[in-house]
C-alpha cells in the first residue's frame, strides 16, 4: 500500500471512529449495524484497509453520514436540512425587517440570505444581533 493511499485511509478511519463514537456505539455494535464483521470494521478504522461501497452506503442509509466528510474531511450541503435552515433564516430575516420598516433592495436581501447560509455550511452559528449589524450597514 503507497504511502498517499496508506495516509488516506488512516484519515478515514479516524473520521469513522469519531462518527462512530457521536453516534454512540462500540466499534462491535457499529460493525454490527453495518452488517461487517467485527474484525473487518476495526481494521477500517485503524486505516489498514477502505471502506467498501457497501459499508458506505449502509453507513449513509443507517445513521444519515456525510460521505463527504467520511471520505474527504469536507462537508457536503445536506440539502434536506440546509434549506430547511435557509428557509427558517429568511423568514426570520423577512419578519425583522418588516417589524423595523425596513425595505431593502433584492440584491441586497440575496447578499445577507447568502452570507448567512455560507457561514451555515461552514459550522458558523451567526447570530440574529450579527444579521441586524449587517442590515444597518446595507441600509446606510
Amino acid at each position: 500500500m503507497s504511502q498517499k493511499t496508506s495516509e488516506l485511509f488512516a484519515s478515514m478511519g479516524a473520521r469513522l471512529a469519531i462518527t462512530r463514537n457521536e453516534i454512540g456505539l462500540s466499534q462491535a455494535g457499529m460493525a454490527e449495524a453495518l452488517g461487517v464483521s467485527h474484525r473487518a470494521y476495526h481494521s477500517y478504522e485503524k486505516g489498514q484497509r477502505g471502506l467498501p461501497v457497501e459499508t458506505l452506503v449502509a453507513l449513509h442509509d443507517r445513521f444519515q453520514v456525510d460521505l463527504m466528510w467520511i471520505l474527504l474531511g469536507n462537508r457536503s450541503a445536506r440539502v434536506e436540512h440546509d434549506l430547511k435552515a435557509l428557509e427558517e433564516f429568511e423568514v426570520a430575516l423577512d419578519t425583522y425587517l418588516a417589524k423595523q420598516g425596513i425595505k431593502l433592495k433584492t440584491e441586497k436581501r440575496g447578499a445577507i440570505a447568502a452570507r448567512w447560509y455560507r457561514s451555515f455550511l461552514q459550522g458558523k452559528a451567526i447570530e440574529m444581533d450579527d444579521v441586524h449589524t449587517w442590515i444597518e450597514l446595507l441600509t446606510e
